[in-house]
């Protein structure tokens, strides 16, 4: 982050950093004004031509509550040359990328993982990430600013349903999304691939601002979905955080991030032409990813799938998939109950009943 919009994060968790995160703060805080720095260079050089930048063609949007396959469906669009896509340096450093990403891809591999704590899929400055991400850098709210003081009220959680917004902070994050999305665009200019859970019940912002764009919804058996949502923040907590998490209200707090995100969902998918969105199914993703992402392809109108996209499809399948593992879990009956109580127009929309 920058220092405007990382000092806010701070004020916003009232400060209550825990000793052991001092000196993470402390190098945070020696960094932001270098990013202050690189960003400022990085507007001056390259801001006009970014402003001028159209997009390549309509973005497509990845969406679907975390844990349901959005990752593993975003690198698998992405096999097809024809598209471009946010990259993790890009999201990370949002504001000075084009000057310092071929740095970080030559020699920071080290400040990655191999694999994404959270499950078992590989990172890396290179791979597809969310533009969330990048929103959140940039300064602009976002529900990950909870990450940062887990143990405070969460933030923003207006804008995982698009609730009490106001025009202006309609435009701003608008504008703000549009600018990134602009900045890769210059950098390569062709059709943009996104996800973001986050993104799924801002359907109708995204379809207004995008009127052209086409929109993939990915399901996943709610059984699976919660205790793994759980697992997700539990592991970016303890890597993001500068206080201990507390654990006490989190399955209450994913219970409700589900409702509010499909509320806003099912309410705003009638701003979207039934040829620009497809549903699928994550169990389906899996057992036939050839099949499936045909099917995709031919929905959404989005390009030659048997030249573009089919054979590369085929070689992940006939290598990378044959190893590849989903995380197990199992719930235990009175679990269960309360989710089938509390997302049960999901359970029986999407047929995981």
């Amino acid at each position: 982050m920058r220092t405007a919009p990382y000092w806010k994060l701070l004020r916003d968790g009232h400060f209550k950093i825990q000793p052991s995160r001092l000196a993470m703060a402390a190098i945070i805080s020696g960094i932001a004004p270098i990013n202050d720095l690189m960003a400022a260079g990085h507007r001056l050089v390259h801001g006009r031509r970014i402003d001028n930048t159209e997009l390549a063609g309509p973005p497509v949007f990845i969406v679907g509550h975390w844990r349901s396959g959005t990752t593993l469906l975003h690198e698998l669009m992405v096999l097809d040359n024809q598209w471009t896509f946010p990259t993790s340096f890009q999201c990370f450093a949002p504001h000075h990328f084009l000057f310092t990403e071929w740095q970080f891809n030559m020699f920071g591999s080290w400040l990655l993982p191999s694999k994404r704590p959270m499950d078992n899929m590989s990172a890396g400055w290179r791979l597809p990430q969310e533009d969330e991400f990048a929103l959140l850098v940039l300064g602009l709210p976002s529900p990950y600013r909870r990450m940062a003081f887990p143990g405070e009220a969460p933030p923003d959680m207006n804008y995982l349903d698009w609730t009490n917004i106001s025009p202006e902070e309609h435009r701003t994050w608008v504008n703000g999304l549009r600018g990134f999305l602009k900045a890769l665009t210059y950098k390569n200019p062709k059709p943009l691939v996104l996800k973001s859970p986050t993104h799924t019940g801002r359907i109708a912002v995204l379809a207004e601002a995008f009127p052209d764009a086409k929109f993939i919804h990915i399901t996943r058996d709610p059984r699976n979905i919660f205790p793994s949502t759980c697992r997700l923040w539990k592991s970016l907590d303890v890597s993001q955080c500068f206080q201990r998490p507390n654990y006490d209200h989190l399955e209450e707090y994913v219970l409700e991030c589900h409702e509010r995100m499909y509320r806003a969902f099912h309410a705003g998918r009638s701003a979207v032409a039934e040829d620009q969105i497809i549903d699928i199914r994550y169990e389906d993703l899996v057992a036939d990813p050839v099949a499936q992402l045909g099917h995709v392809y031919e929905k959404l109108n989005l390009g030659d799938f048997d030249g573009n996209l089919k054979p590369q499809l085929q070689d992940w399948v006939e290598s990378q998939h044959r190893s590849y593992r989903t995380n197990q879990h199992s719930l235990p009956p009175e679990q269960e109950a309360v989710l089938k109580e509390r997302w049960s127009e999901y359970f029986e929309r999407y047929g995981y009943l």
